[in-house]
């Protein structure tokens, strides 16, 4: 498979448990930019709150760390193993994983560890690859047995990976007297593929995790945990911000923006009259998002989004920083930016460097970084938490 048919999107939803403040599942997802591999690790601790989050932490970690040095899964675990305390009544580790490991190929690996099963749906099947029973022996001299198998992953394949707080709900209850198992949740996954063929990673996970509180009646028995990742065509953004540093370079952007193939933005005043200079489209203000703060967005035939520059981007650099999560509660300009840019994979930012002088009056706050330093910052956060592939080109 090549890289460029499709693209790897990351989510996971988490409730916990009623009457925690802390989950105590944890899920730690990474991209290994020079080898385009893609790791994800969820975690249970044994209970709930801090002390289930500390050891969930600690083992997500490990799994994490060991894997991106491509450690076999027996070496890996037997580690976890030997440094996780064991519960003396159960005989149990004090915390479960399952590791997912995606290279650029689409080949995948996956190594589970007293989680519930994983559900792998293919189209709108499911797909039950051959699973390899491993031992290994930990340090009170029990053996242990990891399920482990490896995959070609193809355009719409979709791992979906619960913590025990999903398929233990409804426990008791007469719909699930024995929880909502895995099969279960495998075969209405499958019927709502069928009605929403297209649904995000993030809407799907966000829907298992609210299907399983509701078997609880929205009390939450156990930390509840859902990650799906989801093979698909890639979405694409270009993002324009600032003028060209040649006032002959204003055609050339323009076209680059007509001819895009995907989503469009256009961050700053200036930039926004160029292209519309040039394309001969008219700038409309839309007041449908007024803000204290915020500039509110305009409006451009054939251009998704049209913002104020730097305001703007500091926002949503400070947002990305904080860390956020799709959907947005916000109207503002901002917030309409970042979702674009947390719902597209692969993302285009073309920043200009003519100066701007109205960036460099000392009477702006200091934390108004000049542009390019801006867009360097949400480049880096976009790739660094939020898992997309984005380029940079100054012009």
């Amino acid at each position: 498979m090549k890289r460029a048919e499709f693209y790897i999107e990351v989510a996971s939803r988490q409730l916990s448990k009623k009457g925690e403040v802390i989950c105590g599942d944890v899920f730690l997802s990474k991209k290994i930019q020079e080898e385009n591999r893609i790791i994800s690790v969820l975690s249970d601790g044994l209970g709930s709150g801090v002390r289930a989050n500390v050891l969930a932490t600690l083992t997500a970690s490990m799994g994490l760390n060991f894997t991106i040095e491509h450690y076999p899964p027996e070496h890996t675990a037997k580690t976890i193993l030997d440094t996780l305390p064991v519960d003396r009544s159960r005989k149990i580790s004090y915390a479960t994983f399952t590791i997912v490991d995606s290279d650029a190929d689409g080949e995948t690996r996956i190594v589970n560890f007293d989680n519930p099963p994983l559900i792998i749906v293919r189209g709108k099947a499911l797909y039950n690859p051959e699973m390899l029973i491993k031992t290994i022996s930990n340090k009170p001299g029990g053996v242990r047995e990891l399920s482990c198998c490896s995959f070609q992953a193809r355009l719409e394949d979709r791992i979906i990976l619960i913590s025990d707080g999903v398929s233990q709900s409804g426990l008791g209850t007469a719909t699930y007297p024995f929880g909502w198992e895995s099969v279960e949740i495998g075969e209405w996954i499958c019927q709502l593929l069928e009605s929403e063929p297209g649904i995000s990673a993030v809407d799907l996970a966000g829907r298992i995790t609210g299907r399983a509180h509701a078997n609880d009646i929205y009390s939450a028995k156990d930390d509840i945990s859902c990650v799906v990742i989801y093979f698909r065509h890639p979405r694409k953004l270009l993002l324009c911000t600032g003028p060209p540093f040649h006032p002959e370079d204003d055609h050339r952007l323009a076209m680059t923006v007509d001819s895009f193939n995907g989503q469009k933005v256009l961050s700053g005043g200036t930039t926004a009259e160029i292209v519309s200079r040039e394309l001969g489209r008219e700038i409309e203000v839309s007041l449908e998002s007024l803000s204290a703060d915020i500039p509110p967005v305009s409006l451009m035939k054939g251009v998704d989004l049209v913002t104020e520059g730097v305001l703007t981007l500091g926002r949503v650099s400070a947002m990305l920083e904080e860390g956020v999560q799709l959907p947005l509660q916000g109207k503002d300009a901002a917030s309409a930016l970042l979702t674009l840019l947390l719902n597209n994979d692969q993302l285009f930012l073309l920043a200009g460097t003519r100066i701007n002088e109205a960036h460099q009056d000392p009477s702006l706050p200091v934390e108004l970084e000049i542009r390019r330093n801006l867009v360097k910052k949400i480049k880096s956060l976009l790739e660094d938490k939020y898992l997309k592939e984005v380029k940079l080109d100054f012009i």
